[in-house]
């Protein structure tokens, strides 16, 4: 039983009805891996697991574990793929999803997550590199480039989430060019997609855009 949980932003925690289903996803707490998407920001020797938002969702939740890991470059390439294979609950955090992707490739982390029998989860730029395909907009004042970049690929969408971006945005189109590619998962802040043994269900603001067409997805959780 493969669950997968894919978080766009929650400026406060998790909703009600999101903890309750957490609460029953998450039966073994044995141990939490967090793998950061800022993976050279952290110099000391330990982290505070207060500053990292996902983490607090998570404690207010109250889902506790026995263990807590955050891996970044600090840590050991073999220690990582070691907490990573013994995980519970795999968490890929929020932050820089282009660092995370490269941190991922370095430490050769990918398949080890996705042959992992923990429940997934990814907030924001964590989401991005759980999905198949996703999109970096890069905008500067001479020029807009973009760059498609290959994710874990639980599942076959591409996922987008930026904190910020909302129907608005998605209706004007920078998406749609993947969407011919592959159907793309668009979420506004405060919502989540589920992948529970390949059922997709919706919490939250979240619109399909394939081929070109874009369709606000009703609530199913």
């Amino acid at each position: 039983m493969k669950t997968h949980y894919y978080f766009s932003w929650f400026n406060d925690f998790f909703p009600e009805k999101l903890v309750k289903l957490l609460q029953e996803d998450v039966q073994d707490r044995k141990s939490l891996v967090m793998i950061s998407a800022d993976p050279s920001g952290y110099t000391g020797e330990q982290i505070n697991f207060d500053d990292v938002s996902e983490w607090r969702w998570l404690n207010q939740a109250n889902i506790i574990f026995d263990e807590y890991y955050f891996i970044d470059y600090r840590m050991q390439k073999e220690d990582a793929r070691r907490f990573i294979q013994n995980a519970s609950v795999i968490f890929l955090c929020g932050g820089y999803p282009v660092l995370q992707n490269d941190f991922l490739t370095e430490y050769e982390l990918s398949d080890v997550i996705k042959n992992s029998n923990a429940v997934i989860m990814g907030a924001s730029a964590g989401a991005l590199n759980m999905a198949a395909k996703w999109l970096s907009l890069n905008n500067t004042d001479e020029v807009e480039t973009s760059a498609i970049y290959d994710g874990i690929g639980f599942d076959q969408f591409a996922y987008e989430s930026h904190s910020q971006r909302d129907y608005a945005t998605f209706v004007q189109g920078y998406l749609f060019p993947l969407s011919e590619e592959i159907d793309v998962y668009a979420a506004e802040q405060e919502s989540a997609v589920r992948v529970k043994d390949g059922k997709i269900e919706i919490m939250g603001p979240v619109y399909l855009i394939s081929q070109s067409k874009i369709q606000k997805l009703v609530e199913t959780l």
